[in-house]
């Protein structure tokens, strides 16, 4: 079964087009991650599937729903949950209350979410602007997770990370992904991406120029390096 279905994408800022028909699937309970360059469109695509750009043509369609053009609030309670670029936790919260007001009713509960992140369990009474970069990371993924999504996107969670905490942020990627949970991770670090994903779609200017699967791309790292480097022109 398929968990997401991209067809035909096209989206887009003000007169500019970024995505130019984007095709992707994500069966479920796999993990697929979309590898591209600066500018390649990878958050436009994420941003387009979890309803913060409304798409000018095409489908995204979550178990067989098509939610294109519906608002980011009704995408989110369909179940989609997008961990942001930049994490984008709030300064002022404790992680205690960003946790609670992050729950919704369902199999992620907080002492689950605390058992997967136990950093953030010595850390409950710490405010957002008190975390470091990867302890704000793994917050940004427990928020997430607590609003009991079908499917999680993540813009480039190793972004700025020291190389110890990115390894811990894939790890914790790895495990959900392996747990069951349909996964869409955008990446321009090919490291990152075939550390999570069981497939690897590369984007170049705004379409998907072929996808493998991430064993075929350890085997022959120069499918990367030429899908990178098309992405350039």
């Amino acid at each position: 079964m398929t968990t997401l279905s991209v067809e035909g994408l096209r989206a887009g800022y003000g007169g500019g087009t970024v995505l130019h028909g984007v095709d992707l699937s994500v069966p479920s309970g796999t993990a697929l991650a979309v590898l591209g360059r600066n500018g390649a469109g990878k958050t436009t695509l994420v941003h387009t599937i979890c309803g913060l750009i409304k798409p000018r043509a095409g489908h995204v369609r979550l178990d067989g729903e098509d939610l294109a053009g519906r608002p980011a609030h009704r995408v989110a309670r369909a179940g989609v949950a997008l961990v942001p670029q930049g994490r984008r936790v709030f300064a002022s919260l404790t992680v205690a209350e960003h946790l609670r007001l992050s729950r919704r009713k369902g199999d992620w509960t907080v002492p689950r979410v605390l058992e997967l992140l136990p950093r953030l369990d010595e850390r409950r009474r710490h405010r957002g602007d008190q975390l470091s970069g990867g302890e704000a990371q793994m917050l940004a993924i427990a928020r997430a997770l607590l609003t009991q999504p079908r499917l999680l996107l993540l813009d480039e969670p190793c972004e700025g990370l020291a190389v110890d905490l990115a390894e811990r942020v894939r790890a914790v990627v790895a495990e959900l992904a392996r747990g069951g949970l349909t996964v869409l991770l955008v990446e321009q670090q090919p490291e990152h991406a075939l550390a999570v994903a069981d497939r690897v779609a590369l984007l170049a200017d705004g379409v998907v120029a072929s996808t493998h699967t991430a064993d075929e791309l350890r085997a022959d790292p120069s499918l990367t390096d030429h899908a990178l480097q098309v992405a350039q022109h």
